[in-house]
């Protein structure tokens, strides 16, 4: 008899369409050319699917769950195999039942479809088990992955949730079925360390402060990896392979990777945690790395000696005092807010009726 398998030590639930893809939606013409595009032709976000394969080369669980319909399944599939992404499971969204059951709101909607399913398999795991949830701000990623957090920690109750569901015009049956997974919960802990949300609308970071520091908006994913480094859940090494695949594929250079530090630093989202391991892999980077790249170590660097465009990712070596006083002035976030989610989910409903 086999022993039953353990609980992974971390998940991570990514969305798919603005933040994993670069995905256009906002008319009849972009959904069409979406849904006949081959795999190969879906292009992701730079240094998306690096930073994936780092996490789960560490044993993070990688969990996909996607507003785009269940009929795009065999595609999407095709798309993170060609991308090297080993996922868990791949949720997509039933919107022909949708659309044969007369449910026009939940075609659009998505807190009535992806509130329910995070807390069904929220459900199915350990307490023990902690997540990381990755969105974008298109849609209402950070309102529902912050609600669904507080309700895994116990700061929001059931009232609050059928209230919040209904204001949102969830139809009822979307209402029972988050309610009972969320009763199917074993423990009320705090299980959601960190929420990243991609900027791929360019929406001002300071919108989402009311979520408190847990919420950590940014513009590409080398800090968003910065920000994993710093939480423990990435090395130093995989920082600067993200760095490196974004200069070498993306052309990123040098300066770019520093100014993405020092925004971090700035709003107050990173605060010189992982510099010194960066400092220390920049050496040791051609030994650790040598079946990857081929580079001196920064002590020994010579002109001509590195390849095209892989120098740049020294430039956090040469500029590391620069980035350890940024990292000293850096402004504390504030603690894990509960926002007035009846207030917010109105506002959400006024913007979409609007649009």
């Amino acid at each position: 008899m086999t022993e039953a398998p353990s609980s992974p030590p971390h998940v991570a639930r990514w969305d798919l369409d603005k933040t994993y893809l670069r995905t256009e939606f906002d008319t009849l013409r972009d959904l069409v050319k979406t849904a006949l595009e081959r795999p190969d032709e879906k292009t992701s976000h730079p240094g998306a699917s690096a930073l994936i394969r780092e996490l789960q080369s560490l044993g993070v669980e990688i969990h996909v769950l996607s507003g785009s319909p269940e009929q795009m399944r065999r595609r999407l599939e095709q798309k993170l195999r060609l991308d090297g992404i080993r996922f868990a499971s791949l949720t997509l969204k039933p919107n022909l039942q949708n659309l044969l059951r007369l449910r026009f709101r939940s075609i659009r909607g998505q807190l009535g479809y992806k509130l329910p399913t995070l807390l069904a398999m929220r459900a199915g795991l350990e307490p023990i088990v902690h997540e990381t949830l990755v969105g974008d701000d298109a849609e209402a990623d950070a309102f529902i992955y912050a609600l669904y957090a507080d309700l895994c920690s116990g700061q929001v109750d059931e009232g609050l949730l059928v209230g919040v569901m209904q204001t949102d015009r969830c139809h009822e049956e979307e209402v029972e079925h988050a309610l009972t997974a969320l009763r199917r919960l074993e423990k009320r802990s705090p299980v959601v360390d960190r929420i990243l949300i991609h900027l791929d609308r360019q929406t001002p970071p300071q919108d989402f402060d009311l979520y408190g520091g847990r919420v950590v908006p940014f513009y590409n994913y080398f800090q968003a990896a910065l920000v994993l480094q710093e939480d423990g859940r990435l090395s130093a090494d995989a920082v600067l392979r993200v760095g490196t695949d974004l200069v070498l594929q993306h052309r990123f250079d040098g300066d770019a990777l520093v100014r993405s530090y020092l925004d971090l630093a700035r709003r107050g989202h990173v605060h010189g945690g992982g510099l010194t391991a960066l400092a220390e892999a920049l050496e040791r980077w051609p030994v650790a790395d040598s079946r990857r790249h081929s580079m001196p170590p920064l002590s020994s660097r010579s002109q001509g000696v590195v390849r095209p465009g892989l120098d740049e990712v020294y430039a956090l070596g040469r500029r590391i005092d620069e980035l350890r006083k940024a990292a000293e002035v850096a402004p504390e976030r504030p603690g894990i807010a509960v926002p007035d989610y009846l207030m917010l989910v109105r506002i959400h409903n006024r913007r979409r009726h609007k649009k």
